[in-house]
């Protein structure tokens, strides 16, 4: 059974740098976030009535890296994250079945990657919530979502590395695999 391996947490602490390097290490295949091409296909423009459109995205490309995984994927992101984000910048929009849906799938990923904000904002004009106030209460939102259902998680803070080699050794536990590349920094 394949071991899925979610990248959690609020916008710009580093998700899909470590999904990336996450994928690379143990040669397994990453599930982009959907609403990054989205947003991109469609001129920066999100509305209410896309939330449905941009979970579908984000469960078909997390399905589509699941069909090529001998034995982990990489999610950058889930459907938690997108419930969070329509609750935030669309209250009352998400649609019912997305929620659902979230709640179904999220006891299936093996281990939740919960970035800390102790990284630099990047603002690459697909952000919100710059300031550190506002930075910390979205961490303590991702974190709480993760405590309320029971699900395990594993926060990753520091430099790059310090979480890319944190993130491998929970990885390497809960899933039972190895790191597969030979430049691996630990």
């Amino acid at each position: 059974m394949t071991a899925r391996i979610a990248v959690f947490g609020t916008e710009s602490t580093g998700k899909t740098t470590l999904a990336r390097r996450l994928a690379d290490l143990f040669a397994a295949p990453w599930a982009p976030e959907y609403v990054r091409c989205f947003w991109d296909e469609h001129n920066g423009v999100i509305r209410d009535e896309d939330l449905g459109a941009i979970a579908k995205g984000q469960i078909e490309n997390e399905e589509t890296a699941a069909a090529r995984a001998d034995s982990i994927v990489i999610c950058d992101t889930e459907l938690i994250t997108n419930t969070i984000w329509a609750d935030l910048l669309f209250p009352g929009a998400c649609p019912d079945w997305v929620r659902r849906e979230a709640e179904r799938r999220a006891p299936n990923y093996a281990l939740y990657l919960l970035c800390d904000t102790d990284v630099e904002f990047v603002d690459d004009g697909q952000r919100c919530f710059p300031g550190t106030a506002e930075r910390e209460r979205c961490r303590q939102i991702w974190r709480q979502a993760l405590i309320a259902r029971n699900l395990p998680f594993v926060e990753v803070s520091g430099s790059l590395e310090t979480r890319l080699m944190h993130a491998a050794t929970a990885i390497e536990r809960v899933a039972g695999v190895t790191v597969a590349s030979p430049g691996s920094t630990r």
